[in-house]
């Protein structure tokens, strides 16, 4: 995908999440899809296309953390039967409203592979860079396993628009988490407890035996990857803690012993609150199956105790959302959820400066200086005042760059 050349953005004020402080009158150089210059006067602009930012705020792009682009329904068992060129194209609408919502990054926790992935890079899908870990792994009946209890066998097609791939045993991890990698895969995910859209098991399961878990972390590490876990309890998160994972997805019902632990390994957490309040108000009719949905009240409120514990403890928390279905369009509702318990700046930081630390990307995403991918958003508002003004991007998200090229512009 070819970049717009050179791109001069005069008159902006800089977001800064890391420092949490708005840097005025600065001018922004892009070139060749990345920022090069950042300072109080345009470098060399002969020829430069010229975008007057009129002194709004210029933040770096969105990172969304935890996010399924092959979800277009919540009836995830169901949607692992049809066609993958029809999920694919479901994927590519979905993809085009996260860059719309000013998400120019995204973190796929399943489902997503490099062809989708080189889709996005090479313009065929309009959409975020996607970082994606390939097939989650689900022990036997485990929060992957999609089966309904009266089939037998688990198709492992790989081709097919699933999820999860179901490996059991030490030897079978091994082997998965090295195939996820050789398929390009930039994290692994394992579930390591129950969870909300699986028909068969219960969300205070714990799943994996530490050795399974310790397996697939020392085959990512040994790749210079990562394991992220989906998990709710403290129970099934301290285990995978302890393993060395080092992403916990979802953790609603953690309690204090969990805290010490992300510290002591160094270990982000990813709450997802959104999809629990749109599930609960939206859920039948996207598609989520009855004994699914009756999963959902065991979880949503507590999440919010939960992101406070993790708040006041000083996790590295991470921006995600974990949306199915027609629920998509919810995904900066996020950024309001989280307001009751967290500052702006620190939700900021979530969905920009950590993120990139998590995706292993600091200085290439999350951040607007020379070297970084020329990934912004021009904002009428200071989100660092009212937060709100990111749920509001068809009034106040005036103008999107992804990777140097402009997505959406309505400044005059």
């Amino acid at each position: 995908m070819a970049d717009q050349g050179r791109v001069v953005i005069r008159n902006a004020s800089i977001l800064d999440p890391a420092a949490g402080e708005l840097l005025p009158d600065r001018v922004i150089t892009v070139e060749g899809g990345d920022i090069v210059d950042v300072g109080d006067s345009p470098g060399a602009s002969t020829g430069a296309r010229q975008i007057d930012a009129g002194g709004r705020v210029v933040m770096p792009g969105l990172i969304d953390g935890h996010v399924h682009v092959l979800a277009y329904t919540a009836n995830l068992p169901a949607a692992a039967e049809q066609s993958p060129y029809y999920v694919a194209a479901r994927a590519g609408e979905i993809l085009r409203g996260m860059l719309d919502r000013g998400f120019t990054t995204v973190r796929d926790a399943a489902g997503a592979d490099y062809g989708l992935a080189d889709a996005v890079r090479e313009g065929y899908f309009v959409g975020p860079t996607v970082v994606f870990g390939g097939k989650a792994l689900s022990q036997t009946g485990g929060h992957g396993d999609g089966r309904p209890r009266g089939r037998e066998v688990h198709d492992d097609a790989y081709c097919a628009p699933t999820h999860c791939r179901v490996v059991d045993g030490v030897d079978e991890v091994r082997r998965a988490v090295r195939d996820e990698i050789r398929k390009g895969a930039e994290h692994i995910k394992l579930m390591l407890g129950g969870g909300v859209a699986s028909p068969t098991d219960r969300i205070d399961s714990t799943q994996f035996s530490v050795e399974e878990i310790r397996a697939a972390v020392q085959e990512a590490t040994a790749a210079n990857r990562y394991v992220l876990g989906h998990a709710y309890t403290s129970k099934a998160v301290n285990r995978g803690l302890a393993a060395g994972v080092r992403s916990i997805e979802h953790g609603n019902l953690i309690d204090e012993t969990s805290i010490p632990l992300f510290l002591e390994h160094d270990a982000f957490y990813v709450p997802t609150l959104a999809t629990y309040s749109a599930l609960a108000e939206e859920g039948p009719a996207a598609g989520l199956p009855a004994e699914s949905f009756a999963k959902v009240f065991e979880v949503l409120d507590a999440g919010l105790h939960a992101l406070e514990l993790a708040h006041r403890g000083g996790v590295k928390i991470v921006y995600g959302t974990d949306l199915l279905g027609d629920m998509h369009y919810r995904q900066l509702t996020e950024f309001a959820l989280r307001a009751q318990v967290q500052p702006a700046a620190d939700i900021l930081r979530s969905a920009t400066t950590t993120a990139a630390e998590l995706l292993g990307l600091p200085g290439r995403i999350g951040t607007l200086a020379p070297g970084a991918s020329a990934d912004l958003l021009v904002l009428d508002g200071n989100p660092l005042e009212d937060i709100a003004v990111l749920t509001k991007p068809a009034d106040a998200l005036r103008l999107i760059m992804h990777r140097g090229r402009v997505h959406k512009n309505t400044l005059i």
